[in-house]
Parts: C-alpha cells; sequence; structure tokens
C-alpha cells in the first residue's frame, strides 16, 4: 500500500484509520547502488556454492565432531579455499575434549507388538550393557508430562516422550519442542529412569531418526538416550492407545574418546583499511554422521564463502571479510568458542552466520550501533529486489559466531525458511538432492549483496558502542 493511499484510506475512515497510520515510520530514503545492484545480479547467476556442497558431500561425506572425516574435511577446505583464490588460508587448530563416538544402535518392541524400531544415540547418551536393557516403557505425551512425573518413578524403567513439531517459517517450533531432546534426558536421569527414548525433533512423517545433541548436568550420570524416527514414535504412541503394557530391548553402545585435535579453517579476502575491522562470516564445517551433511551445514559454508568470492572478484573491500569453516559445532559449538578465544584482541565491526539449510532467505534482522543505521537502511533497499524483507527484531547470530558477538560485535541475520529443514535435518535424508540450486543461488545474492554494503560502509559499524 502506498503512502497516497495510506492517506487516503485515513481520510474515509476517520480516527479508525488515523492510529494505524500515526504508528508508522517513514524510512530513510536511500539511493540505489549500482554496483551492489551489479554484485547481487552476478551472484544470482552462481554455480561457485552448488559446487562446494556437491564437491563436500562427494569427496568427504559425513563430517562427525572430532573424527578423521572431519579432519580430511578441513584438508579439503584449505585446497578449495586456496583454488577460490582466498588469502591466508590456515587450519587454526585447538583440543577437543571427551569426544562422544557413536557405536551399536538397535531397538525393537518386545511386547505387546514385537517388531524393530528405527532410531539413532543421541549426541552425550549413555551407554546400555554391551546385551542391552529389556525394560517397560512410560509414556509421556509431552516434555511437560516428563517434568510433572515424580521423583523416583521411573526408577528400572524406560521413559518415552513423544511431543510432536510443526514447522514455522523461522523455525521457533526448534526452540519450543526441542527441550525433549536438548534437557529431556537429563530430566528422565534425575528421576530415576534406566534409559530414554524421545520422538524426533523434527516435522517429517518418516522413518529417518533425526540425531542430535543432549547435555546431563554435573552429577547426573548420562543415561542411554535415543531418538525414535517419527513413524516409529507414532507407531509406539499406537500400541500405548491399546492399553497394554509396552516393553522395549534397547542396545545402545557409545563410547567417549578423551581428546582429539580438531580446528576451524580460516580464509580472508584482505581489506584495504585494516583499522576499519574485520566482517566475520561463515559456517560449521562438520555434521551429524546420518546423511552427507548437505543442508546442515554444507551450505552455510559454501553459500558464505561463494559471496565472498564475489566481492574479491569485483576489487579490494574497505574490511577485511574473514571466512570461517568452523569445527565442531553440531556438539557444543566447540570451535566458534575457540575462534573468538584466539582472535579476541581483533576488531570484529560484524559477525555472521548461515546455518539453517540451502532455502531462500526471507528476512534480514540487525544489531548495529545508531551510528550504522544508514547501514541497514542501505541494506535493505539492496536486498528487496531478491525478495528479503526487514525485520523489526534485533539479530542474534547462531552458534559459531555466538562467542564473538558477545566480545561487542555487530550482528546481521539472514533468516531462510525453514518450512521444510526440519524434515531433513540431522537425518539421513540430508543429502546433496535437497538443495535447490536456484534458492542457493538466491542465498549466495543475499549474502554478496549484505558484504557488499557492509565490507564497503564507510559509517562506523561496531563493536557495538566502539568507533572504527
Amino acid at each position: 500500500m502506498t503512502i497516497r493511499s495510506l492517506i487516503l484510506a485515513s481520510t474515509l475512515l476517520g480516527s479508525l484509520a488515523a492510529p494505524a497510520f500515526a504508528q508508522r515510520t517513514l524510512p530513510s530514503p536511500v539511493a540505489p547502488d549500482a554496483a551492489v545492484a551489479a554484485i547481487r545480479e552476478t551472484a544470482l547467476q552462481d554455480d561457485v556454492a552448488y559446487d562446494i556442497v556437491s564437491g563436500l558431500t562427494t569427496e568427504i561425506g559425513p563430517r562427525p565432531d572430532g573424527s578423521p572425516a572431519e579432519e580430511r574435511a578441513r584438508q579439503w577446505a584449505v585446497i578449495k579455499l586456496k583454488a577460490l583464490g582466498f588469502q591466508n588460508v590456515r587450519i587454526e587448530r585447538y583440543e577437543l575434549k571427551n569426544v562422544w563416538v557413536r557405536g551399536t544402535e538397535t531397538a525393537e518392541v518386545i511386547a505387546p507388538f514385537p517388531q524393530p524400531l528405527r532410531l539413532t544415540a543421541l549426541g552425550n547418551s549413555g551407554a546400555t550393557p554391551a546385551k542391552g536393557l529389556t525394560l517397560p516403557v512410560v509414556y509421556f505425551p509431552s516434555f511437560n508430562d516428563l517434568l510433572l512425573a515424580p521423583a523416583g518413578s521411573l526408577k528400572g524403567k524406560i521413559a518415552f516422550v513423544s511431543n510432536s513439531m510443526q514447522p514455522t517459517q523461522d523455525g521457533s517450533s526448534y526452540g519450543s519442542q526441542g527441550g525433549a531432546r536438548f534437557l529431556g534426558p537429563n530430566v528422565a536421569a534425575t528421576k530415576g529412569a534406566a534409559a530414554i527414548v524421545i520422538r524426533s525433533i523434527g516435522t517429517d512423517h518418516g522413518r529417518g531418526p533425526h540425531a542430535g545433541t543432549t547435555n546431563f548436568a554435573p552429577g547426573v550420570t548420562p543415561i542411554p538416550a535415543a531418538a525414535l524416527s517419527v513413524a516409529d514414535a507414532e507407531n509406539l504412541e499406537r500400541m500405548f492407545k491399546t492399553g497394554k503394557p509396552v516393553s522395549l530391548h534397547l542396545v545402545l553402545t557409545p563410547t567417549v574418546v578423551p581428546s582429539r585435535t580438531s580446528g576451524n579453517v580460516v580464509a580472508e579476502v584482505p581489506g584495504s583499511d585494516p583499522s576499519a575491522g574485520i566482517v566475520l562470516i561463515g559456517g560449521h564445517l562438520d555434521s551429524w554422521d546420518l546423511g552427507t551433511g548437505a543442508i546442515d551445514d554444507g551450505a552455510g559454508v559454501a553459500i558464505t564463502a561463494a559471496a565472498a568470492k564475489h566481492i574479491m572478484t569485483a576489487g579490494t573491500p574497505r574490511r577485511t571479510i574473514r571466512v570461517v569453516w568452523f569445527g565442531d559445532e553440531e556438539t557444543g559449538g566447540f570451535g566458534g568458542a575457540a575462534y573468538a578465544k584466539a582472535h579476541a584482541t581483533e576488531q570484529h565491526t560484524i559477525a555472521s552466520e548461515s546455518d539453517f539449510g540451502a532455502d531462500r532467505v526471507w528476512r534480514f534482522e540487525t544489531n548495529l550501533p545508531e551510528s550504522a543505521k544508514p547501514v541497514a537502511d542501505r541494506l535493505a533497499v539492496a536486498l528487496a529486489p531478491i525478495g528479503v524483507v526487514r525485520g523489526a527484531d534485533k539479530a542474534h547470530g547462531g552458534t559459531d559466531v555466538e562467542a564473538t558477538l558477545a566480545l561487542g560485535g555487530g550482528g546481521i541475520d539472514l533468516n531462510q525458511s525453514g518450512l521444510r529443514y526440519f524434515d531433513y535435518h540431522h537425518t539421513p535424508e540430508d543429502t546433496l538432492d535437497l538443495i535447490d540450486p536456484a534458492q542457493l543461488r538466491q542465498n549466495v545474492a543475499a549474502w554478496a549483496t549484505m558484504l557488499a554494503v557492509v565490507a564497503n560502509a564507510p559509517e562506523a559499524i561496531g563493536p557495538i558502542g566502539a568507533k572504527n
């Protein structure tokens, strides 16, 4: 609706329309930047990102935290980033403690209707005896129902939590329903459970379980914990609805390696003004082991690297763009924490990551100082032609950059559609065929646009509260 039509509506509707119009704020006028637009349009034809994620998933495959495959991925990344023309490419190593390693994982219904179930152990799960456990199951329709269970009521039993997750564009249902995975095993352990199985935190209805990590509080002994495929969890629910007692045989044999060397892969597009600070972008190189880590997060490292290459091709930016392929995000964000510690004295103006798949960017949000308001205004105009709207909330980053943002850096989030992301998140189906090349190109265009605006902005951007 145009300003003129708003005014006309106000005239016709009188006092009913006036308050709504009064609450609107006119945006600052911004002249489109032809150079930024050219980068955006060129990026819409990008094939570099697809080449990266295709190569990573084909030549390396799954990249579990602390694994030999993750090390091979780092070596592959160095070769790829150098070939793309990045400078100062290196691996920054750190020590990864208590590396959880998946073992055997099987489950079957013993009664009332014997049949196998598909499941996967949650990261940091405890282990059953080698021959497994056969125990009665207590059903909790939601995580809240588990929280209400009396202390000690689960002794000698397996808890089953089956809360359901629905798709949302912004992925907010992952936060609202994820407690069953993030916290459920710890809660079950404190109530005496011998083990726990949960309905996978996902929006699909298939037989591929969703992996993911869980955490136990200090002093709580980890119990065996696994995620059932959504279809198998729904089947187990139906068994309980018959009113007959249910028992399972569960075998989970993960182990823990005390220490392994890991690392982040770092590459740069050097800027012309060292005093202007660093624009940090990237994604995480590691993945869960069930699929090949295409959308989580091969797409993220591919999108950000391809976007940075477009800026490099266009010339030398004012600010240095640092591309980081972080290690060990899936089991605790250890790569992001190690990066922030190693680079704590450096001036990061912006820190931003891509870690929500490969579907189109629909919204951006910022967390910038007042001095950088014109930067956000120019970004809004530059992103509008590819369907990206300006959000009202502050950017919060993600696991890989949150430690850097905590040091005072500004943030920009480029939000992707999450409507189908959690159908495949952490599953065996996380493979290259999920990626729509056209949507991947739109992502690269959005990121290249953001970099073109931010890396060359004359204004002070951050750190928040600082001058540059």
